[in-house]
């Protein structure tokens, strides 16, 4: 049986060997660390599309506010509120009993005026007769002068009166134009083909020619206004296209605008300005431009908010690098390129126009200089990198 005492010293023993063994193997000594890995792309001169971003209004093409042009009791709607209707298209109706009353008596007053020309045209024949028959015997004196001369002036008093009946036969027939005018106004018509809107009045309303009974929208095709910044008209009407005139409108071909709707999907039909307003608005230093847009279905209606986008410069052998790889430092803006021997070289860089996620680099950098894109953060000047190719390109548009 082995004792206690045997058992310990046996440990002690092996304890022993052990340490003797550690002692006798090196330890190894801690190297650098690796160094970073980055992502770097080489920069490539490219011809560069600049576009340009502004908020939009539509606008129907022709808004035709619907009033009516006689006054009375609005008896009837013929359009249903929303939909299209067409030029002519009787849309209300006024009550026109009390214009068709006014007619009636316009054309008795014409009936009237008429037949009392016609008697007086009979009354002139008798009279001519009379001076005819009494010249000659007057002239033999074998009536009294005073008779011829009472037959000369009665047929000149009936000439006279022949004139005030053919006056008054035109006076009537222009009240009977009038009145047959007014008869047909008291159907309200519209004027434009497009979407009637919303009645703002009801049947049995008394209206006059101050009420608006409706609006009637053109809205294929359809506008936009949206208001530019001064300077960048003058600098869009300089560069759309080589040996512009400063003005939008007289571009041979016309720019084509995108429109962005409210939920972000980009309309599938593009549009072209058409004209600029007259002026500058000195309270917000911008010019609005007005474009059109193809509406098939009517889709698009006014009021509805959008983002219009065109190409407003075409910048050729530009230098890009993506947003994420510049750095901005007390406004100065710079960029960590990799030289040939994997040294990080920071470079002070003068940026322009943004493309997308893209700035241009007008200054600082050269082509084929391979600028770090992922892992800026991680390095500093003169750090030693491993460069890695960049594994998603960001897209220049």
């Amino acid at each position: 049986m082995v004792s206690t005492r045997s058992v310990a010293l046996l440990f002690a023993c092996i304890s022993s060997l052990a340490l003797e063994g550690c002692a006798d193997k090196p330890v190894a000594a801690a190297g650098p660390p690796p160094p970073p890995n980055v992502e770097v792309f080489s920069i490539k001169p490219q011809n560069v599309p600049i576009y340009s971003d502004w908020v939009a209004t539509l606008d129907g093409y022709v808004n035709a506010t619907i009033q009516p042009q006689v006054s009375g009791y609005l008896v009837k709607q013929n359009y249903r509120e929303g939909s299209f209707v067409h030029k002519g298209d009787v849309l209300f109706e006024i009550d026109a009993r009390p214009f068709q009353a006014l007619l009636a008596q316009a054309q008795g007053q014409v009936a009237q005026a008429k037949g009392q020309l016609a008697q007086a045209q009979a009354q002139l024949a008798l009279a001519k007769i009379n001076v005819t028959r009494d010249t000659p015997l007057a002239q033999a004196h074998a009536i009294a002068q005073s008779q011829l001369d009472n037959d000369t002036q009665a047929q000149a008093q009936i000439e006279a009166l022949i004139e005030t009946n053919k006056a008054a036969i035109q006076a009537a027939e222009a009240a009977v134009q009038a009145t047959e005018l007014n008869v047909g106004f008291t159907h309200v018509r519209s004027l434009v083909d497009g979407i009637a809107g919303i009645a703002t009045t009801q049947i049995g309303n008394l209206v006059s020619t101050a009420t608006v009974l409706t609006a009637v929208s053109q809205v294929d095709p359809i506008k936009v206004y949206f208001p530019i910044s001064e300077q960048e008209y003058l600098r869009v009407a300089d560069k759309i296209k080589p040996g512009a005139q400063g003005d939008l409108l007289r571009q041979t071909n016309p720019v084509p605008l995108e429109l962005t709707l409210a939920n972000g999907a980009v309309y599938p039909h593009s549009g072209r300005i058409i004209f600029t307003d007259r002026q500058v608005e000195q309270q917000t230093g911008t010019i609005r431009v007005v474009g059109m847009f193809a509406n098939p279905g009517n889709i698009l209606r006014p009021g509805q908010f959008g983002r219009v986008r065109a190409l407003t410069a075409f910048n050729k052998d530009s230098l890009l690098v993506p947003q994420r790889a510049v750095t901005e430092l007390q406004g100065r803006y710079q960029v960590a390129v990799v030289g040939p021997d994997n040294k990080v070289a920071v470079h002070v860089v003068e940026v322009g126009d943004r493309t997308g996620p893209n700035w241009i680099v007008k200054s600082g950098l050269n082509p084929g200089d391979r600028v770090i894109s992922e892992g800026v953060g991680k390095v500093g000047d003169g750090s030693i990198v491993n460069p890695l190719p960049e594994k998603t390109p960001v897209p220049n548009k």
